[in-house]
């Protein structure tokens, strides 16, 4: 292939230069992160000293890639190759993939959203060589655990000595209690490296991004932080600051048959709608097992969907489940138009046609609604210490436990919820918790009950994972 001539912002020599074997790269919102590695990637795969060479690219939920990484790596490509990209390239869509076919390198996509993926991704095998480096993009949607088990697929004794094995985080620094400050930047040691970009650092931005960052600068200084100047965000914003991982989030069990079952929405269209079932156990505790999120590819956009069409969604994810009743936000009730069938009308009509239980008119107020989900979270403490939280997660509920933690305060009115952050998962669980207010109180002496969960003892069947 003849000499040709890519363009990297200078910020970015040392992210491509260095070996160790964590390199994690926060940034601002447009300063190029993505598109400095995916072009990085790209000519070390087409580069004959890099024979054997392959790599793996993460998102949360797999399909994600496709708008993101996938569209990344291929632009790169077009970039170095030109009109003989497809000469030097397979570009695989369905499913993703690419194999550069001087070397035989190549690109797969994988998601972690469940355990079955997870696995799936400990069996990933390529035609030639090894699985050598591996690029987690939006590394903050990601568990510790998920990290770990791909650190874990990187071993081995190379044949080619010019190979190395590492691991590549970019992402936006939306906080500063997120485990991959604690675990990658917060100690130093040899095998890690930092970098942190702004879209000041990017010689390529149009004028148009940076007036609109000086306007988010002046409108909104915490997003600005974050988004404008790749700092860690939140610190001492964070709304639910009583949510902890350790405390609300657990893996998944059977629900007990004894236990009511419910669901709560708040609807969406050009921004995310999201579902939640919930179920209440003999404490009058809730735990939400279950979520159906309108995610349009990137944080806070919708997918559009209609609302018969989300009903059935809600209709299908049911099967035959009990519901004892829904509770859907109030506002979908309002008759805009006269004449036309309301939000709510439109998703009670589709579930009511499928033999499922509809949904009425949620509580009202955010400030109550903020109130009764804080009221949860603290739960009570019993003799020995121990905090019962009153309303706990599924791991399983990804969205609820992304956005959660990123909910800040009012600028202008602090006692109250910034709404114009992504809150939705936050609005639903508020109106599930209006709709059974909690009174602190112990569980019975007699029998097992739902604090046992966090004793270290024997389970009943009904529990096991």
């Amino acid at each position: 292939m003849a000499a040709v001539n890519v363009y990297f912002n200078p910020i970015f020599k040392a992210v491509n230069e260095t070996r160790c074997r964590y390199r994690c790269l926060r940034g601002s919102a447009g300063s190029g992160k993505s598109v400095d590695i995916a072009q990085d990637f790209i000519l070390k795969l087409m580069d004959k000293r890099y024979e054997g060479a392959n790599l793996l690219v993460i998102r949360k939920i797999g399909d994600w890639n496709r708008q993101s990484t996938y569209a990344e790596l291929v632009s790169a490509i077009y970039r170095i190759c030109g009109p003989l990209a497809e000469m030097y390239w397979d570009i695989g869509k369905s499913p993703l993939a690419l194999r550069c076919k001087n070397t035989g390198n190549e690109v797969l996509f994988r998601g972690m959203k469940d355990d079955k993926q997870r696995e799936g991704v400990k069996s990933v095998t390529f035609s030639r060589g090894k699985l050598t480096w591996i690029w987690a993009e939006e590394a903050t949607e990601l568990e510790e655990s998920d990290i770990d088990i791909l650190d874990d697929r990187l071993r081995g004794k190379l044949d080619n000595p010019n190979l190395y094995y590492q691991i590549t985080l970019t992402f936006n620094p939306v906080s500063a209690t997120h485990w991959i400050k604690a675990k990658y930047f917060d100690k130093p040691r040899p095998s890690i490296f930092t970098h942190k970009s702004t879209y000041l650092d990017n010689l390529f931005i149009d004028p148009a991004y940076s007036e609109r960052m000086a306007m988010r600068k002046e409108q909104d200084p915490e997003g600005y932080r974050v988004y404008g100047l790749g700092e860690w965000g939140l610190l001492g914003g964070q709304f639910f600051s009583r949510f902890s991982e350790k405390l609300h989030v657990v893996k998944p069990f059977k629900i007990p048959d004894g236990w009511i079952r419910f669901r709560s929405m708040d609807w969406g269209s050009a921004k995310p709608y999201a579902v939640g079932w919930y179920a209440v156990d003999y404490d009058g505790n809730l735990w939400k097992y279950r979520e159906l999120y309108g995610y349009g590819g990137k944080a806070n956009v919708g997918t559009k969907e209609t609302a018969a069409q989300v009903a059935q969604k809600i209709v299908d994810m049911e099967g035959k489940e009990p519901i004892a009743y829904g509770v859907l936000d109030n506002a979908c009730w309002a008759n805009i138009n006269t004449g036309v069938p309301t939000v709510a009308e439109e998703i009670n009509k589709v579930l009511i046609k499928n033999g499922h239980t509809a949904f009425h008119e949620c509580g009202k107020g955010r400030m109550a609604m903020a109130e009764e989900i804080n009221l949860r979270l603290e739960g009570y403490t019993r003799k020995d210490g121990v905090q019962i939280p009153a309303l706990r997660f599924f791991s399983t509920c990804f969205h609820n436990l992304r956005t959660f933690p990123l909910v800040t305060h009012d600028k202008r009115e602090p006692e109250k919820i910034d709404t114009n952050g992504e809150d939705h998962c936050v609005d639903e669980t508020g109106y599930a918790c209006l709709s059974r207010p909690y009174k602190p109180q112990r569980p019975k002496k007699d029998g097992w009950r739902t604090d046992d969960y966090n004793r270290k003892k024997s389970k009943p069947s009904a529990w096991a994972y």
